[in-house]
């Protein structure tokens, strides 16, 4: 009995080899987890078959996991940079189109052969679903089958070896791209001040409106020898000491308005306390600040929250998250009642709640099957992948859904995400492997230079753009090329460059406008003689 007949044999088989092919270094450069779809392609090739099955599991659990992490900023990354991306997706898309175009003619190319290279070049099954469509011709699928395999090789190799090209050390722009994001959440730090301005003295907290003039938080208050949580109607008199909590700008402004700073420590008294407390009651999650009222109910005063290892300076209108560390001033006796109220349950972190997730693919299948029809030969859809992907970034985007959570731990989301990338790895691998030799040879090495073309020189253009115009970053480009090139496989070859979430926020914000574009121009090319 041949083992390697049983698909799930072969599976773990192909990815056992993949991991130990990927971990091989040759000048400091290794494949990583993409390897598996090289072992595939070979297991392919003699005859292993993955059921299709396999392959799309894998592809939903990937994307769906893709827009979960990078849903909760994809709003103010797609107004940041938003245009930026998809203007370069878009002509990642159009010179694929006028490279298949010019071939055409140059070579005399029927054109619905020359739309199935485009759309196997670029390894997008909805754009070969319009191609066949518009074109009622079998030779769509021929070129999508012989430009297909070299698409998805084509975009993981560029995007493996671009670091190479770019003379980018991969560690030190990893480090770099860390350090700007903490940069763009300041550092939070405290300091102690004397109340000494006559504008200040006399007045009460809320009649000074410290946090909305400042940015700070007052966590302490010594009054002669009573050291206190102040409330908003708390006075401050001449003399009296206070905590103030927030970024170095904050505690100038808070310098500004009450006095200058202080060397006196205030001390915590015995019935005082600071301590950092989990966010896991789902009850709360979703809410701000003011709504929860901590200072209200138990005299409580955030002074920071912890979240993704980046510190935030709260603020009344700050959404809480599943997983948050709260930082918390409040007298001993309140904590009690704190713990129980915000969760504090380290437990649930390693806990994942699989209703969300079997909930939102079926939402995103079913918004995948919706299309649009603009004419008799022009229908719009998303797709399998393209409705998880945009139903997973709104989901996450909203946080919360009466008691459900959108999102999930960072360990879960990445254990799906790779599992789901191996599954899609194999599988792709396996069926591109399978007819991958016979169709070269069937078809000559013209056709097969004709999509490697088209596949290549879109990316080549992109990283030049990019140098002079664009100027994104690494993880951003390799973002924006996997989605200009509606390559999954490409994203997934990102995730071995970087553990940041940038090149999934640049794919997700692109994708669905370069698919659009790239079956607006198959419309176009089915159209066009010679």
């Amino acid at each position: 009995m041949n083992l390697l007949l049983n698909p799930i044999f072969a599976l773990f088989v192909i990815i056992t080899l993949g991991f130990l092919v990927g971990n091989i270094k040759i000048a400091g450069f290794s494949f990583d987890v993409s390897a598996v779809i090289f072992v595939a392609l070979v297991f392919g090739h003699f005859g292993v078959i993955m059921p299709p099955e396999i392959e799309r599991i894998g592809m939903v659990l990937f994307i769906f996991t893709v827009g979960i992490q990078a849903g909760p900023g994809f709003i103010d990354s797609f107004k940041k940079y938003g245009r930026k991306f998809a203007l370069l997706a878009s002509l990642i898309v159009f010179i694929g189109f006028a490279v298949a175009t010019g071939l055409m003619y140059v070579f005399k190319v029927d054109s619905s052969l020359v739309a199935g290279l485009l759309c196997g070049a670029l390894t997008s099954t909805p754009g070969l679903t319009v191609a066949i469509d518009a074109s009622s011709s079998p030779l769509a699928s021929i070129g999508y089958g012989i430009a297909y395999p070299f698409g998805v090789i084509g975009v993981i190799l560029f995007i493996k070896l671009l670091p190479k090209i770019m003379k980018v050390d991969v560690i030190k722009e990893n480090a770099r791209v860390e350090r700007e994001q903490k940069e763009s959440f300041p550092i939070i730090i405290n300091d102690f001040f004397m109340v000494e301005n006559d504008s200040a003295v006399g007045k009460s907290l809320s009649e000074l409106m410290v946090r909305n003039m400042t940015g700070a938080t007052i966590s302490r208050v010594q009054h002669n020898d009573l050291c206190f949580t102040p409330k908003h109607s708390t006075i401050l008199h001449k003399g009296d000491i206070i905590r103030a909590v927030g970024t170095q700008k904050a505690l100038e402004m808070v310098e500004i308005l009450i006095g200058k700073r202080s060397s006196e420590v205030i001390a915590l008294s015995s019935d005082y306390e600071v301590e950092q407390i989990l966010i896991t009651n789902k009850q709360i999650v979703g809410q701000n600040l003011n709504e929860i009222s901590l200072y209200q109910n138990y005299n409580a005063v955030v002074t920071r929250i912890r979240r993704s290892g980046i510190d935030i300076a709260p603020s009344p209108n700050l959404m809480v998250r599943f997983g948050d560390k709260l930082t918390i001033a409040a007298p001993k006796d309140a904590f009690s009642n704190l713990r129980t109220f915000l969760g504090n349950n380290n437990k649930m972190l390693s806990d994942t709640d699989f209703f969300p997730i079997a909930l939102g693919i079926v939402l995103g299948i079913l918004v995948g099957y919706i299309e649009v029809s603009f004419s008799e030969y022009f229908t719009l859809g998303l797709g399998l992948s393209g409705g998880i992907l945009i139903m997973a970034i709104l989901l996450s985007s909203i946080g919360k859904t009466g008691p459900i959570i959108w999102t999930m731990s960072g360990s879960a989301n990445q254990l799906l995400r790779q599992m789901g990338l191996l599954f899609f790895l194999a599988g792709v691998g396996t069926k591109a492997g399978a007819h991958l030799v016979e169709t070269v040879l069937a078809y000559g090495p013209m056709l097969f230079l004709f999509g490697l073309a088209i596949t290549i020189v879109p990316m080549l253009v992109a990283v030049i753009l990019n140098k002079y115009f664009f100027k994104l970053n690494l993880f951003e480009l390799v973002g924006t090329i996997s989605g200009g090139m509606t390559s999954t496989p490409g994203l997934a070859a990102c995730d071995s460059l970087t553990s940041s979430n940038i090149p999934g926020k640049a794919y997700a914000s692109v994708y669905p406008i370069a698919m659009v574009v790239l079956i607006v121009f198959v419309q176009i090319l089915v159209r066009l003689t010679f």
